[in-house]
């Protein structure tokens, strides 16, 4: 039996042996598979950055040149037109306030409204006027009396003018009869002047819109008592001429010639309206340093007085370079270009942009239009940079 026993520890034993022999070896080949694996990775990245680095320095591994391509374009100077924009509200070209002239009292009647159309001296409004019709019958009856005097003093001066001759009346007589005569002339005179007065009064009772134009406001009804003191109660644009207060900086002011094209947009509508300023601000204001450029516009229902506008004034045109957006590139430092030099080198160029166009961004300075431009993947190079330029038509 003690034999058997150590049979069996020898065969356990030897079972043993061979399952840790057996994972010595697996984990000695999965230490060689990876580190197989960590060598191909280092390789390949180390072939990865040299090729990434051969453009870069302008040499590949096999020590020749492999410079990117680059589109360049040479941009030429076109006539760029500088434009101006604002905001500003809208109203009327010459706004007319219209009240009471006379002496006012009790509307009668308003015979027009908001958005009519009224002619020169058309009346807007009646004011009741029984009282001054009344005196104006009592002056044209005095007018008659008066006439009548004067024929009577008339007809006895030329009684007393026949009889002077025969010694009846005194030259004295005749003397008092001319200057009654002459009197009752006057007082006819007078009378027509107060007549004529009582007329222009009773006139005046009436509401008359001073100019041809179109109603934009009506502030009074039939029935109310109203007064000189009682302000504006129609406002009338003249001849329907609209036109946009733009609030413009000091300096866009200084630039803007009269008579400038300008395109008006009004806010909630994509309708375009063309105008001209017709008139520039005198006056800067302190608080924000911008003054008002007026623009005229045609009469249009769309242009409403009161409403907000947007504004583009050409104010006058330039030679300079345009480029497209992809070539303008910019960092804390402002806007700049790539520019390929004769080395096919390339250099960075600080610019100054202008107005935008629809056939790209105007370079105000820092180019003259000559030199070659990078037109796209600008942000991929650096300067000094060798690269392979392919010209394109501008």
């Amino acid at each position: 039996m003690l034999r058997m026993n150590r049979e069996s520890s020898s065969f356990h034993s030897s079972d043993t042996l061979v399952v840790v022999d057996r994972s010595r070896r697996k984990r000695i080949i999965l230490i060689a598979i990876g580190a197989v694996a960590v060598i191909l990775l280092a390789a390949f990245l180390l072939m990865r950055g040299g090729d990434e680095a051969a453009p870069a320095g302008g040499q590949g591994a096999n020590g020749r040149g492999q410079a990117p391509s680059v589109t360049v374009v040479v941009p030429g100077r076109q006539t760029v037109t500088r434009t101006i924009s604002a905001t500003g509200s809208l109203g009327a070209r010459v706004d007319m306030p219209v009240g009471v002239a006379g002496e006012g009292g009790m509307v009668a009647s308003v015979l027009v409204q908001p958005g009519q159309w009224v002619g020169a001296g058309q009346t807007l409004a009646v004011i009741e006027r029984s009282v001054q019709s009344q005196e104006e019958r009592q002056l044209a009856a005095q007018i008659q009396v008066s006439r009548a005097d004067a024929r009577l003093a008339q007809q006895e001066l030329e009684r007393a003018q026949a009889l002077v001759s025969r010694g009846f009346v005194s030259k004295a007589d005749v003397d008092r009869r001319v200057a009654a005569r002459d009197a009752a002339n006057a007082r006819v005179r007078v009378a027509e002047a107060n007549h004529a007065q009582s007329r222009a009064r009773i006139g005046r009772l009436d509401i008359r819109a001073p100019a041809a134009g179109l109603v934009l406001e009506r502030k009074v009804e039939p029935g109310q008592v109203v007064s000189g003191g009682s302000g504006a109660l129609f406002r009338v644009a003249q001849g329907g001429q609209m036109e946009l207060l733009a609030q413009l900086s000091e300096s866009d002011l200084s630039t803007l010639p009269i008579g400038s094209p300008a395109t008006v947009i009004p806010v909630g509508t994509t309708q375009k309206f063309t105008g001209s300023v017709w008139q520039i601000s005198p006056v800067i204001n302190a608080q924000n340093r911008q003054g008002v450029a007026r623009v005229a516009l045609p009469y249009n229902p769309a242009l409403r007085p009161g409403g907000f506008a947007s504004v583009e004034i050409a104010s006058g045109s330039q030679q300079a370079p345009v480029l497209p957006e992809s070539a303008i590139l910019s960092d804390e430092k402002g806007p700049f270009v790539y520019i390929v030099l004769r080395n096919n080198k390339v250099e960075r160029r600080a610019v100054t942009t202008g107005p935008v166009t629809s056939k790209g961004i105007a370079i105000v300075s820092g180019l003259d239009g000559t030199e070659s431009v990078v037109l796209r993947a600008g942000g991929f190079l650096t300067p000094g940079e060798s690269v392979r330029p392919i010209r394109q038509r501008a």
